[in-house]
């Protein structure tokens, strides 16, 4: 395997990639004078993966939701028993997720890192299903369904989800409902298991304490082959309006909890150089440094320490998200439209887009202080075809033009969504 170096004439920073001959992609990143290890191990595979159409096949196949998810907490098991088991004797800490768009498995650790990466290797690459604990993890996942119907911050989100997309599974819970984990057999689990951890859909980034060579052999005597197959992710049409512009559920909660949304048209993935512009627009419109961050303080009507802003996109779907707690949401609500109002009226002055734009910059580079932060980031701009230098590079080149257009694209009144958690009593 050739591993090519890439370098940021910007930052001084340098890592390996290549292809492995077996399909996988491989992200080394070694930071001298580290004193841990951060690997991550994942498949552009997650929750809203329900129906697809593999290269090598002609119809399209759809499965019950929550099989991403399930499938994440099936892989730890296997014949000789439990990876973490297995990791408690090489002194890792481990874990995985599973998000809309991907599936990832993970470990940090300060030595050992040989004999832990061999662990991620191997249990990822061999599902072991059966129907007895298929029954008992439909069971024991049953249970964390039902915990997250409670659970406040989990169901301010999927309101909002409900009320802004008409068909997307984006609106799904990750973990499906009791009723499609119930339909879950292991022949399910085969089928999507050798649909999407085909490794030429995969990708594995280790960052850290790390020497390349060693992960290179031993990804030589480790990774299977895979045959070049690809998925066709497959999406019922979504009408560019929402479903409702206000949706609300009672909870026990100390104070109102809110998610305010502004939905978009999405074909596929947002390219990094739009990424970039809405992380600096974002940071123009709600930083502390803000006009709208000060009035909606000194009003009272936010605390600094809950309100943020997330672009949250993904296959077929994309939106502008504020959240936090407020005692008055709706009102949080007017007063963000009000300030995108009055951007798109006044434009945004140089002042604030040098502000916003150096703060952005230097958050990203900041991040390559972390290997945890390097790791996780290389390979969700993998999965969404976009590179960790690049990126800093559509940073650093962004003029207000580009910020002014991209607040034009955004944000519509029209297609906002206010969900709302509020106390019982």
């Amino acid at each position: 395997m050739k591993l090519e170096e890439r370098k940021s004439a910007r930052t001084g920073d340098s890592y390996f990639a290549g292809k492995h001959p077996s399909g996988l992609p491989i992200y080394l990143f070694p930071k001298p004078g580290s004193h841990s290890t951060y690997a991550i191990f994942g498949t552009r595979y997650g929750s809203v993966d329900t129906t697809f159409r593999r290269s090598d096949e002609s119809a399209p196949c759809t499965v019950p939701p929550g099989i991403a998810h399930f499938l994440e907490h099936k892989l730890f098991e296997s014949e000789d028993g439990d990876a973490f088991a297995r990791y408690a004797r090489t002194g890792a800490s481990a874990n995985a997720y599973t998000s809309f768009d991907s599936t990832c498995y993970l470990f940090s650790c300060t030595e050992n890192v040989r004999e832990s990466l061999e662990i991620l290797l191997d249990f990822v690459q061999s599902p072991y299903f059966t129907e007895q604990t298929v029954q008992k993890e439909q069971g024991i996942i049953g249970q964390e369904i039902r915990m997250y119907d409670d659970d406040p911050q989990w169901r301010v989100l999927f309101n909002m989800l409900g009320a802004m997309y008409h068909n997307h599974p984006v609106k799904t819970d990750i973990a499906g409902t009791v009723e499609s984990i119930a339909q879950i057999t292991p022949e399910y689990l085969y089928r999507c298991y050798h649909t999407f951890y085909n490794l030429n859909n995969m990708a594995l980034c280790v960052a850290g304490n790390i020497d390349p060579q060693m992960v290179v052999e031993l990804a030589d005597r480790m990774l299977k082959p895979s045959e070049p197959v690809t998925v066709e992710r497959i999406f019922a049409p979504e009408p560019d309006s929402v479903l409702q512009s206000r949706v609300e559920q009672k909870l026990p909660v100390a104070a109102p909890l809110f998610q305010f949304g502004f939905k978009e048209t999405a074909a596929g993935r947002v390219p990094s150089r739009k990424l970039a512009q809405t992380e600096v627009l974002l940071e123009v419109l709600a930083s502390d440094a803000s006009p709208l961050m000060r009035r909606l303080l000194d009003e009272g009507l936010v605390n600094e320490f809950s309100f943020d802003t997330e672009y949250f996109e993904g296959p077929g779907y994309a939106c502008v998200i504020f959240s936090g707690e407020s005692a008055d949401p709706d009102r949080v609500a007017a007063e963000i439209k009000k300030e995108i109002a009055r951007l798109r009226a006044e434009g945004i002055s140089q002042a604030a887009f040098e502000r916003a734009k150096k703060a952005v910059y230097g958050r990203n580079i900041v991040s390559l202080n972390s290997a945890e932060n390097i790791a996780n980031t290389m390979i969700s701009l993998h999965f969404a075809g976009n590179e960790l230098f690049g990126y800093l590079e559509e940073v650093a080149a962004l003029t207000r033009g580009d910020v002014e257009a991209r607040l034009r694209e955004q944000m519509d009144p029209e297609r906002s969504v206010l969900s709302v958690v509020s106390p019982i009593s």
